[in-house]
């Protein structure tokens, strides 16, 4: 039988209530957005966590399909055949810098060389991976990307490294001088994502969190010198990209796009925790909530700053914070921990994939739709190695990755031959991405 066409816009009504529907087959090209292609949604979100891993203990042994999962990546086991791990590669122009922790971070998406600044002239060198995939997929959802945190931008200079410290709290870059700035309490980004649903006006949505950073740049103002307000304006200025970026939906006509979640049958995350914990799992629940409803198609996300002073003293074995657990010094009472925290990291990033994959999409699910990175800058702690950095890439791109399987790439082969190789996965047409020198072809279907 022919399948009758629906509109995006198709609602169940009964009872009073109206429930939007999921994206279905039968809407084709009428689809949310109005995307032309009449597929399922194509999304990328990059996770990202500080001060790398326990080395030894991460990388299989064996490469291909049918690898034995090592200590550090035994929470994938119920995912392993949705993932990824790939290894070799690193990210050349902020490896050979010296500096331990902000030019590899802020660098982790655009593989390129930060200016080393106290925050006169803030510049990474290039856009982020995540920014060229909202070029392509940001025109068809509200939100041409979405980014999230746990912890504030941290401000002042860290004197051991001469660099601003605002560099460790970004790896997503709209323009080389503007860090996009990003959400840290579950409930503001819960709230934003309900009035963008409901249809209001959604520049409103993002109004407590640039009130709250205008109190507090007033009564800074005063106090500081010229470089610093200058600093301060710079980090303003990464903020108002967002209230834009939002305030280009009131110029869209609502009909072009409708959300695929009824946001009132949701609740509500209650406010803003203070246990790490629950925080990071709240805000992962947001972004798979974000690519439900097809609010985004592309987000980031930081578990923690660089040089994050959180203490993981909730884990059991562990007793201490990160950064200062990463200088373990080839102690074993300290390795224990950093490998305990970098477990941790992994089952986080195993409980977003699981969420999605949850979700039905057509005749599969939101995983199958999507690519899913996640990774540090380092490799350890300890030296600040930047060589054979840990990275798993999960979801299989509307059937374009390959998944299920360990990619040992040649040492010191570009991180960003990986990015290429997921911008071109959801559908970018870029034939080069920073010092790339091709996709990795054993990942593409």
């Amino acid at each position: 039988m022919k399948t009758r066409r629906i509109t995006r816009r198709t609602v169940l009504r009964g009872a009073g209530a109206a429930l939007a529907l999921p994206w279905l087959e039968a809407m084709g090209s009428a689809h949310a957005g109005g995307d032309p292609t009449g597929v399922a949604p194509q999304r990328f979100a990059a996770l990202f966590f500080p001060n790398g891993v326990r080395q030894e203990v991460w990388t299989p042994t064996e490469t291909g399909v049918g690898y034995s999962l090592p200590r550090q990546l035994e929470p994938l086991a119920s995912v392993k055949e949705e993932v990824s791990v790939v290894s070799g590669l690193w990210n050349e122009a902020s490896g050979n810098t010296g500096d331990g922790h902000y030019v590899k971070d802020a660098a982790w998406l655009t593989g390129t060389t930060i200016t080393k600044t106290t925050g006169v002239n803030l510049n990474s060198g290039g856009r982020s991976a995540d920014q060229i995939a909202a070029e392509l997929l940001g025109k068809y959802t509200p939100l041409p990307s979405m980014e999230l945190g746990t912890e504030p931008v941290s401000s002042g200079v860290d004197g051991t490294v001469g660099y601003t410290r605002v560099y460790g709290a970004h790896i997503a870059w709209r323009t080389p001088t503007q860090p996009l700035a990003k959400e840290i309490n579950p409930r503001l980004a819960f709230d934003r994502m309900t009035l963008i649903a409901s249809g209001k006006a959604e520049g409103r949505s993002n109004r407590p969190l640039l009130d709250r950073v205008s109190e507090e740049a007033h009564s800074l103002r005063n106090k500081l010198g010229g470089n610093d307000r200058h600093r301060l304006e710079q980090y303003l200025e990464s903020v108002r990209s967002l209230e834009k970026r939002l305030e280009m939906i009131e110029s869209t006509s609502q009909n072009a796009w409708q959300s695929k979640v009824d946001f009132s049958s949701r609740a509500a995350p209650a406010g803003d925790p203070k246990d790490h914990v629950e925080r990071t799992r709240l805000m992962l629940d947001m972004i798979a909530l974000a690519l439900e409803a097809d609010i985004t198609r592309v987000c980031t996300f930081m578990f923690g700053n660089s040089v994050s002073s959180i203490n993981f003293s909730f884990l059991d074995g562990v007793e201490g914070a990160h950064h200062e657990l990463s200088h373990h010094q080839g102690k074993e009472e300290k390795l224990a921990q950093y490998e305990l925290i970098a477990k941790w990291h992994v089952a986080q990033y195993v409980y977003l994939l699981e969420k999605l994959r949850s979700i039905p999409e057509g005749e599969g699910n939101v995983l199958d739709n999507s690519a899913i990175l996640f990774g540090s800058a380092l490799r350890d702690g300890n030296s600040h190695s930047p060589h054979d950095l840990p990275l798993l890439v999960g979801g299989n791109a509307g059937g374009r990755l390959k998944q299920g399987q360990h990619i040992a790439s040649t040492r010191d082969n570009p991180m960003a031959n990986l990015l290429l190789t997921l911008l071109q996965a959801v559908g970018s047409p870029v034939k080069h991405f920073a010092d790339s020198s091709g996709p990795i072809e054993q990942m593409l279907a």
